[in-house]
């Protein structure tokens, strides 16, 4: 069913990239894979963390923060936002932070007319180490402290998302804080390594526990820093069902959410009311 056959769904979408070193290029993926799922009808469109730089260095990204409200990157997702339409989920962007030696791994989203409406700063900060890998955020990445909610209007419908990033689908407790929404989005850059593991689990218990949507948009696949990411950009109903999935290389998933169904997995298992605690 369409959206415009039902007024009570929203069509969304999750673009997937394999981001580069290079700013510019990356910003273009996005506008080229943005206009297409907009051609496809979504209203909505995320796009996966680190979407504007991949750098070949973690101090890549301190080179090109930016102030909040104002520089090249905001001003070209803002027209992007603005020209498709649409809301745009904006992954995240390197924002400054207090310490001159790292940035804010910021999710900022922009409304049709081009005007910035919600922010979320990623709280939880991505450590892992092997024998032949190790990545930490903390060393050049400024922990958020505060959740963050996005709220729109469709058709005469609200529609409340919870916005987390990567990292932070690991832990329970921010998704229970946020409280009740309809879809959960969560932009990524998923390690090959733990997505092959990890993603997918959590991803459907996030839907499971909270019956709602969640959302993922992710980078997946060889990085020119040599670094592989695992992709699986997707879209979960509230059941755990994935609706739909892309496992690897750039592109866009799409997919309709639906109040009905909303209030269907909460009616027949009223978990959420029966929360103790």
């Amino acid at each position: 069913m369409s959206t415009s056959a039902n007024s009570a769904n929203l069509k969304v979408a999750s673009i997937q990239m394999v981001s580069t070193p290079n700013l510019q290029e990356n910003l273009s993926t996005a506008s080229r894979l943005i206009a297409a799922a907009a051609v496809d009808g979504a209203k909505l469109v995320v796009l996966p963390e680190y979407f504007c730089l991949m750098g070949l260095k973690d101090t890549d990204k301190v080179s090109a923060r930016e102030r909040f409200g104002s520089g090249p990157i905001q001003e070209q997702l803002s027209q992007i936002a603005k020209e498709n339409n649409l809301h745009l989920v904006a992954g995240t962007i390197p924002l400054e932070a207090k310490e001159p030696n790292k940035v804010l791994n910021t999710t900022l989203v922009f409304c049709p007319t081009g005007k910035q409406i919600a922010r979320y700063d990623k709280i939880h900060l991505f450590g892992f180490q092997t024998a032949t890998e190790r990545y930490q955020e903390s060393e050049t990445i400024e922990a958020g402290n505060e959740p963050g909610l996005l709220k729109i209007s469709s058709n005469g419908n609200e529609w409340i998302f919870g916005l987390s990033i990567c990292y932070d689908l690991r832990f329970p407790e921010l998704y229970r804080t946020l409280g009740q929404v309809d879809c959960h989005i969560i932009p990524a850059a998923f390690t090959y390594t733990t997505g092959k593991d990890h993603w997918e689990i959590l991803l459907r218990a996030r839907a499971i526990e909270n019956q709602c949507y969640v959302l993922a948009s992710a980078q997946g696949g060889k990085h020119q820093n040599q670094r592989r990411t695992w992709g699986n950009s997707m879209l979960i109903d509230p059941w755990g069902e994935i609706l739909t999935n892309l496992p690897e290389g750039e592109g866009f998933i799409s997919g309709v959410l639906c109040k009905d169904k909303l209030n269907e997995v909460r009616s027949k298992l009223p978990a959420l009311a029966h929360r103790k605690l």
